[in-house]
Parts: structure tokens; C-alpha cells; sequence
């Protein structure tokens, strides 16, 4: 594995560049980030931050303080995903990781978490250079987004108690918006997240003699279309919600009938009544077809993920908008159905936060278009995070996310006092 780059000075945009591609190169599953942790806390004590590592495992926190003001918390995710890259980069990844279940899969930055790191290191590196701020500012480089646990991590492993509580958690999402576009919305921002891994059990046999089995393959495919009713019949057009079958698994041979059956649903939802009445559907529908299908005994539903929604304080977001609008164009995307997992430092604390996206998309593909409209099917047609064709464009993508992260940060941080 190559040497990695390290962040040591400010204003350095050839370095920030080559730790990106660095990064993006030698992606991380959750909870196995070790190598870009090493990058960022290293980059961090050169920047003469005081560093904390394997802060919820394999988190890192870095502290700097100037005297009396406020903490300001500013944070990136850093794991990556189990995705064969296909862009063709020429630092695209080809690295190989062991997922939670044990498999050998292609391990890709889809979700543009080594955007995230490298700009906040940036702008880190520009804080540290500017003397006309006070306060402590907390830098966060956190795993486990991936798996909606990496907050959760830190949390319990004593972040406020070690590091101290913050008046304000920033931070930002890379995102198909041209590059030099940011997109912060006020109120439910991120939806909140279930993941739900359902066992159908049925009754096996030979494929030749189905009336001596319960098969599992028909009753998942049962709660397969009946899912698709829960939003489209018991979700009010006024509320959102998004219900997703992501995979399904049975059998090992084609005249096999197998005992079991194993789906696994993502539920986004941004509100907790809707969020109730969406998860007891889901359980309430699986039940149902598994007694329909005559199994002799009831399915598992087994919650593997879950967290809350991301909501932007309004007033923190208006004070916020100002200084963001004079690095780049601030939109309003609306609420977007990903979720994130970066509120919990927010809610746990009871302060505010703001959580916006940074455009990453080569600004040529929005050239030719002109209104809503028009912007809306280029991005259609852009990959988006999680496909193995997603790349940010590196320029003005990290000018543009680190001078963000920069200047709402100083709004929160106090001014320098002369002594």
C-alpha cells in the first residue's frame, strides 16, 4: 500500500487534491477505517490539533482552543461501501474487504465519504492558520456512517464527557448538485432510517413435489408486492415515506425447495407517527402472508439499523445561509429520503444543527439547462451516491466544500479578544 498524504499546511489545493485520490483510492469498510484514520489524525497533529483516536472505534477527534467562546463541532464520515467501482478513474479503487457477513466484496468510496474527510482536513487546515476566531473547535472524523452506528459509537464511548459539548454540529454531504451549488434545507433535512432483516420460515423439499412443502420463495414474494401497498395505500399524500426491498435470498439449487426465505427493508420516514404506523405495516403484512402460506411457525423481524432523522434548526440555518451564500449558490433541495446519522452528536447534545449538501457534479452537464425543470432530468440522468459510477468532480468540489466548512464555522466561533 502507497505512503498516504497528509494535510500540513493551509491553502495547499495540489495536497488536498492528492490526499482525495489518496482516499478515494484505498477505501475503508465501517469499523475497519484504519488507514484513514491514521491520515486524518496524523494530518490533525501536524495542524496542531490535540488528537484522540479510536474515539468509537476507530474515530478521531481533534481539538483546538483558543480561550473562551464557543465549541463548534465539525464533522465528515469516512467508511466506505461494499460497491465494484466502475468509473474508470485512474485512482478508481480496486481494494477488497470482508463485509459484516463474512464476504469477500469490492469495497468503493460511492458515497463520497473521502470528499468529506478531505475537505473538513482542509478546512481544519485553514482554521488553524486564522487567528481571528475563539472558542474550541472540535474536528470529528467519524466511522460507521455506513451502518448508522458510528455516532452512536462515539457517543457512548464518552465523546462529551472527553471532548465537551457543543453549541452547534456542522457538516456536509457531497451530493449530483453542479459543483459550487450548496443545498441546505430547514426542519427534517435527512430522513430517519430502519433497516429490518425479515426470516421467512417455511417447509423444504423437492421441487418436484411442492404440495408436501410450505415454500418460502412464494410467500416472499407475497410480502414482496403486498409491501408495495404501505406507502401507496396507508401513507397520506401530505407524509413521506419510502419503503425498499433491497435484497432477498433463498435457496441454493433450482429443484430445491429451501426451509427459509431472508429479506432485508430500508424504511425512510421524517416523522416518528408515520414512522410507527409504517414499521407496524411491515410487520403486521409479514406476519399475515407467513400464516396465509400455512407456515408452522412465525417469521423474525429483526431491526439491524436504526436512526433518527436529520433536522436543521431554521434559526440555525438562516444564520448559517449567509456566510454559505457568499461561496456558493444556496439552494433549498427540499428533504432528502437518504438518511444520515451525523444528528445524534446534535440531539444527544440538545443544540442545533445544520447538515447541508455540497454539489460535486461537473457544472458542463448543467450548461444547457435552464429552470427547475430542466436541472431536474440532468440530475436524473447523473450517478448518484451509492452506484458504482459515482465521482465528484475534484475541482471546485473541495475549494468549494472546505471554504464552506471554513466560514460557517467561524460564524459560530467567537471573535478573537486582544489580550
Amino acid at each position: 500500500m502507497t505512503q498516504p498524504t497528509l494535510v500540513t499546511r493551509a491553502g495547499d489545493a495540489e495536497t488536498l487534491a492528492a490526499v482525495y485520490r489518496d482516499l478515494h483510492a484505498h477505501p475503508e469498510l465501517s469499523f475497519q477505517e484504519t488507514r484513514t484514520a491514521g491520515i486524518a489524525a496524523e494530518s490533525l497533529q501536524a495542524l496542531g490539533f490535540e488528537v484522540a483516536t479510536e474515539v468509537g472505534r476507530t474515530g478521531v477527534v481533534g481539538l483546538l482552543k483558543r480561550g473562551e467562546g464557543p465549541t463548534v463541532l465539525v464533522r465528515a464520515d469516512m467508511d466506505a461501501l461494499p460497491v465494484e467501482e466502475r468509473t474508470g478513474l485512474d485512482y478508481a479503487s480496486t481494494a477488497r474487504g470482508t463485509d459484516p457477513d463474512g464476504n469477500d466484496v469490492g469495497v468503493m468510496h460511492a458515497c463520497g465519504h473521502d470528499m468529506h474527510v478531505t475537505c473538513l482536513l482542509g478546512a481544519a487546515a485553514e482554521l488553524a492558520a486564522d487567528p481571528t476566531w475563539s472558542g474550541t473547535l472540535q474536528v470529528v472524523v467519524q466511522p460507521a456512517e455506513e451502518l448508522g452506528a458510528g455516532a452512536r459509537a462515539m457517543i457512548e464511548d464518552g465523546f462529551y464527557d472527553r471532548f465537551g459539548r457543543p453549541d452547534v454540529v456542522l457538516g456536509q454531504h457531497v451530493s449530483p448538485l453542479p459543483a459550487g451549488a450548496l443545498g441546505l434545507h430547514p426542519g427534517p433535512a435527512f430522513a430517519a432510517y430502519d433497516a429490518l432483516k425479515v426470516t421467512l420460515h417455511g417447509s423444504g423439499g423437492h421441487g418436484s413435489r411442492p404440495e408436501t412443502t410450505v415454500d418460502p420463495v412464494v410467500m416472499a414474494a407475497a410480502v414482496v408486492m403486498r409491501l408495495q401497498g404501505v406507502v401507496s395505500r396507508e401513507v397520506a399524500g401530505g407524509e413521506t415515506a419510502v419503503v425498499t426491498v433491497g435484497t432477498l435470498h433463498a435457496g441454493t439449487k433450482v429443484n430445491i425447495i429451501p426451509d427459509d426465505a431472508v429479506l432485508e427493508i430500508s424504511v425512510r420516514t421524517y416523522d416518528v407517527h408515520v414512522r410507527a404506523r409504517v414499521l407496524a405495516a411491515i410487520a403486521r403484512i409479514v406476519n399475515a402472508e407467513a400464516a396465509a402460506s400455512g407456515a408452522q411457525r412465525a417469521p423474525d423481524i429483526e431491526t439491524t439499523e436504526s436512526f433518527p432523522m436529520v433536522s436543521n434548526d431554521p434559526d440555525a440555518c438562516v444564520r448559517t445561509t449567509g456566510p454559505l451564500g457568499g461561496v456558493g449558490m444556496v439552494v433549498d433541495p427540499g428533504p432528502v429520503t437518504g438518511s444520515e446519522d451525523v444528528g445524534m452528536f446534535a440531539e444527544e447534545a440538545g443544540v442545533p444543527c445544520v447538515y447541508w449538501l455540497l454539489g460535486g457534479a461537473d457544472p458542463a452537464h448543467f450548461r444547457e439547462a435552464t429552470g427547475l425543470e430542466a436541472i431536474t432530468r440532468v440530475l436524473a440522468g447523473l450517478p448518484s451516491n451509492h452506484s458504482p459510477l459515482y465521482a465528484p468532480v475534484i475541482d471546485p468540489t473541495i475549494e468549494v466544500g472546505v471554504r464552506a466548512l471554513v466560514v460557517a464555522a467561524k460564524e459560530w466561533l467567537g471573535p478573537d479578544e486582544p489580550a
